[in-house]
């Protein structure tokens, strides 16, 4: 049986269209990495993108000086975002900005949408939420003297329709959930809960850190009012790269974000004594743009809208069945058990893996040149990015991992 699943990631790798993408991604000096499996965590670096830091260090940096704002650094949260909206997120124009970190912006969108719903005093989420949408969420709560209403999610799985249809109302300001569940893998029905939101006037932001760049998304289509997510997974802008902000062409002259900078005022330049709100998206700026951490993701919106999202989600689909697969044959005899869906249509790019006592095998994990990632209490997650991630690549990491087991044995 192994060495049908081996012969299966040769086939599978040999008829893959997308594996020449696998050469623009820079190979680390070392040789001991057996098998990257945490592409939903932190993408790894292309070899454009180092071409692209140097030469903005050297020649637009150090070349152009302070020149650089006037020569187009002044607008890359705008046209960046433009182009983040076309390749991977179905957005028109005007829609998406780049810029602050995840937790920043959600902060921003949430607090604006409370304060656009006034009389209302819920905001529904649920409790398996990526942490950082809980606690942004409870602030935002404490400081507006709003209820939260949790809705129970199994954590194998995600938020449903039915769930929140039960708890939305007329007293419902605000709902927040994943696209795609940062534990589990599960794929919400985005357009179908921002219908039922809508329905009780409600509006809906959608967190899509776990799908921007890795399952396709439709924004415009779904009518989504607001959503934020990351570049550093899928997307592989760095560590700690900035992250994105959605809002709905409609909405962008009624809700207001509450960190009023200069850098989203209608005139930066002018310095006038009073913050008048610039026209459209680039009123959720505040400070100076991070422009030295928006170089990568030229290089990789590049890769992607030359890869095309639906053929990258293509081959997520078929990298983590594969990796369902070798789960069930190689890892379920040592007691390791599935907590993603095997459904692919509800399966984001990345599966759980659990077993007690999984923490234990980190270290040696990554001794041995496996780098997966690991969420307490008992869970790994394994995610390859469709990009970088060979199937062979996949079968070596589970082999590992099933050699340290046989040995506990």
């Amino acid at each position: 049986m192994t060495d049908d699943l081996l012969g299966r990631a040769v086939a599978l790798d040999s008829a893959d269209p997308l594996a020449g993408y696998r050469d623009q991604f820079l190979t680390p000096d070392e040789h001991d990495l057996v098998s990257y499996l945490d592409g939903n965590s932190l993408g790894r670096p292309l070899v454009a993108t180092a071409a692209l830091l140097d030469d903005f260090v050297r020649r637009r940096w150090a070349g152009r000086l302070i020149r650089g704002w006037d020569e187009g650094w002044m607008e890359w949260p705008l046209t960046l975002g433009d182009r983040l909206g076309a390749v991977a997120l179905g957005a028109a124009a005007g829609q998406v900005v780049i810029g602050d970190a995840t937790t920043v912006l959600i902060y921003k969108l949430a607090r604006a949408a409370v304060d656009a719903r006034p009389g209302r005093t819920r905001v529904v989420l649920e409790t398996d939420n990526f942490p950082t949408d809980r606690y942004v969420l409870e602030g935002i709560a404490a400081e507006r003297g709003l209820e939260l209403v949790w809705i129970e999610t199994d954590p194998r799985t995600g938020i449903h329709a039915a769930q929140v249809a039960e708890v939305v109302d007329e007293r419902t300001a605000l709902v927040l959930f994943s696209h795609v569940a940062y534990r589990s893998g599960w794929i919400a029905d985005v357009p179908e809960i921002t219908r039922i939101a809508h329905q009780a006037g409600a509006l809906a932001l959608w967190d899509l850190c776990h799908s921007a760049g890795s399952v396709a998304v439709q924004l415009d289509r779904w009518n989504v009012d607001l959503a934020v997510g990351c570049t550093y997974k899928y997307l592989n802008g760095g560590p700690g790269a900035p992250a994105f902000a959605y809002l709905r062409s409609d909405l962008q002259d009624e809700l207001r974000q509450p960190i009023w900078g200069w850098m989203g005022t209608a005139n930066a330049f002018e310095m006038g004594p009073r913050h008048q709100p610039a026209p459209g998206i680039r009123a959720l700026l505040s400070g100076t743009p991070a422009i030295l951490a928006m170089v990568p993701l030229h290089a990789n919106l590049d890769m992607l809208a030359a890869a095309g999202v639906e053929a990258v989600r293509s081959k997520s689909v078929l990298l983590t069945g594969y990796l369902l697969d070798l789960a069930d044959e190689l890892l379920a005899p040592y007691g390791v058990s599935v907590a993603s869906p095997r459904d692919p249509d509800r399966r984001g790019g990345h599966v759980t893996l659990t077993r007690p006592g999984f923490e234990a095998l980190l270290a040696p994990l990554w001794e041995g040149g496996v780098l997966p990632d690991y969420r307490r209490p008992d869970g790994l997650r394994l995610g390859p990015a469709p990009l970088s991630t060979s199937f062979g690549e996949v079968y070596r990491g589970v082999a590992v991992l099933r050699e340290l087991l046989e040995k506990q044995q």
